[in-house]
């Protein structure tokens, strides 16, 4: 399977964390595939996806891994969405409940306007660039704004700041604080630092993000302490020792080497070694 991610124009980069395009790759047989193509992980977003069959769908946030079935070559073109900026695009959603699920974009968007993009992108041959293209404009106009550069993307900060609601501004507050200190955050300090209380924090957390904010802040410590592993397996350092998993658990933010043991299983379906060894 063939993935490749693009980094999304200035003016929506505060939004979106990145375009992406994927095809399934056929197998050495023909067109047909393995039952499995690919295992997804958990990464705190969420995504929009157009697929050439004429699917189009809403992803909810993941609480764990999941495989992607392959039965068929088939061809998307996508948006991620950072945590908590997914709303402002799709207007009110039940993100808490659309936890390991996903949603037709025809019942969020309305079907005459999910159509019409789906068409737009797959209907006449076009180039992976020109399908970018159309699915920034159509984010634009999601937002009712046309991009102009520079002077976009500073009236969309101004747009987006003005126009959240004050539970929203909490939860993102709260998501940059988790993003940036890789989970280690606890809830209830977190909501004492910004003068809420914990309910209150949780509540507004999973009504514009998704998950609870302390599954969130487990998360944001794995991807962390799993960006650090692949790091050590890197060709300059790999070979030279095996993986310290208790130095990199407590470097991460973990108590001790059994709760990083245990969120490898609960997020990739393996333990640390066998994840790596895999990939």
């Amino acid at each position: 399977m063939s993935y490749q991610e693009f980094p999304p124009p200035p003016g929506l980069a505060g939004l979106v964390h990145c375009l992406w395009l994927s095809e399934s790759a056929a197998g050495p047989a023909g067109p047909a595939l393995s039952s499995v193509a690919h295992r997804v992980l958990p990464d705190n977003c969420t995504d929009i996806l157009w697929q050439d069959s004429g699917a189009a769908y809403f992803v909810g946030m993941m609480s764990t891994w999941f495989d992607v079935p392959a039965a068929r070559r088939v061809r998307t073109v996508a948006v991620r969405f950072r945590p908590g900026a997914a709303s402002l695009f799709m207007g009110p959603l039940p993100l808490a409940g659309l936890i390991d699920q996903r949603a037709d974009l025809e019942q969020l968007w309305g079907r005459s306007v999910a159509d019409r993009l789906g068409d737009a992108l797959w209907s006449v041959a076009r180039s992976d660039a020109e399908r970018l293209a159309l699915l920034t404009e159509a984010l634009y106009a999601r937002l009712s704004m046309a991009p102009a550069g520079a002077r976009a993307a500073t009236a969309l900060a101004a747009r987006v700041s003005a126009a959240a609601p004050a539970g929203q501004a909490l939860a993102l507050r709260a998501v940059a604080a988790l993003e940036a200190s890789g989970g280690a955050w606890r809830v209830e300090t977190l909501a004492g630092a910004l003068g809420v209380s914990r309910q209150y924090l949780a509540n507004q957390f999973r009504d514009h993000v998704g998950l609870p904010p302390k599954l969130f802040a487990r998360i944001c410590r794995f991807r962390a302490a799993r960006a650090a592993a692949l790091a050590a397996s890197a060709p300059a350092t790999a070979g030279q020792h095996g993986h310290d998993w208790a130095t990199l658990a407590l470097d991460s933010g973990y108590f001790d080497q059994s709760h990083l043991i245990r969120d490898f299983h609960d997020f990739t379906g393996a333990s640390p070694d066998v994840h790596l060894g895999n990939r």
